[in-house]
């Protein structure tokens, strides 16, 4: 008998553990990932559009559970796995369904930016249900996911139009940010009532800039007084048209606010999170200066918005969180020029 093909037999050997890498983790990955992408593709579409929609709870809560779902139930055909694995692999899903997004433009880094603490937690909870009903399955003599699997994998699509018969519930928020600046009512009036541009070196890291929001540059006044019209320039060509509607020197200034969505170009704010459109826009500002007895002022920068979703209890926890982020970060910057004109 002739000696044993050793390369040959690691070859077969490394084959064998392609192909099975393959079809355990890799091809479970990638078609949870499709799933996901599918989902986004048919919620993005003008045809579909009257029955399914990005925007809602439908998109924004089930695909990303869906997705946890299938990829592990597809995981799960041949034998168990380990719930580091199974975890594992629903995060990769989401996060591949993700990045691709992104790549295509389906989504903005902002829009990004918000989803992705409930897109992995919700993908999470898809891979732990597939998981769980694997077990209980095997409990029981059978194997795989069962008819969950189909249910799961077309429940966005079934809740979708069930959805759409509703409308967005809106809401309006309120915002308020303020912060001591060492200067007279006077000084810090002249800092608000007029925004000079910002130069380069006076801005700084804010985090609702570096997910895309753009930042302020300056704000301008037609004439003092009640009527008069203040445009307030942002990063992007952004521009948002002020009224004033209370004018008190030096103690409060207040001032509806109207963005045109036309005019905002596409690449500047993802359309879902777009100023002015269907799901948020900022209404009314107002700056009120509160003379302090050592000389100082407090300076309040109030806005009021409005969310319109299906899911405004997650949604306005961003929003909030953006708008003060932008009021503090304009706030501090009045606090500099304030100081520095005394």
């Amino acid at each position: 008998m002739g000696e044993p093909d050793v390369d040959a037999y690691n070859r077969q050997r490394s084959r064998r553990r392609t192909l099975e890498v393959l079809e355990r983790f890799v091809l479970p990955v990638a078609a949870g990932a499709g799933h996901g992408l599918m989902a986004r593709a048919l919620f993005g579409s003008d045809a579909t559009s009257r029955f399914l929609e990005v925007m809602t709870a439908s998109f924004i809560f089930l695909v990303p559970f869906s997705l946890g779902f299938v990829t592990v139930a597809l995981a799960e055909r041949r034998e168990k796995l380990a719930w580091t694995a199974r975890l594992s692999m629903a995060v990769v899903s989401g996060i591949l369904a993700l990045a691709v997004s992104l790549a295509l433009a389906w989504e903005g880094l902002i829009c990004i930016f918000l989803w992705f603490p409930l897109y992995v937690a919700l993908s999470l909870v898809g891979g732990v249900l597939a998981g769980a009903i694997a077990d209980a399955r095997r409990g029981s003599g059978k194997s795989g996911s069962g008819a969950a699997l189909p249910c799961i994998a077309l429940l966005p699509y079934l809740a979708g139009p069930i959805e759409a018969r509703f409308g967005r519930s809106e809401e309006i928020r309120t915002i308020e940010n303020v912060i001591r600046v060492d200067a007279t009512p006077e000084q810090v009036w002249k800092q608000i009532e007029r925004v000079p541009r910002f130069a380069e070196e006076e801005h700084h890291f804010a985090l609702s800039h570096w997910i895309g929001f753009p930042r302020p540059l300056e704000a301008t006044l037609s004439h003092e007084g009640v009527g008069g019209v203040r445009h307030a320039t942002f990063e992007g060509n952004v521009l948002f048209i002020e009224t004033v509607t209370h004018w008190e020197p030096p103690r409060k200034l207040t001032f509806s606010i109207h963005a045109d969505a036309e005019t905002i170009p596409p690449h500047t704010l993802d359309q879902h999170v777009t100023v002015g459109g269907p799901y948020f826009d900022v209404l009314e500002g107002e700056y009120e200066l509160e003379a302090l007895a050592d000389g100082g002022v407090l300076l309040h920068l109030r806005s009021r918005h409005r969310v319109s979703t299906h899911f405004n209890f997650y949604a306005t926890l961003w929003t909030d969180f953006i708008m003060s982020d932008v009021q503090s970060y304009i706030l501090e910057i009045v606090r500099r020029r304030a100081e520095a004109s005394r």
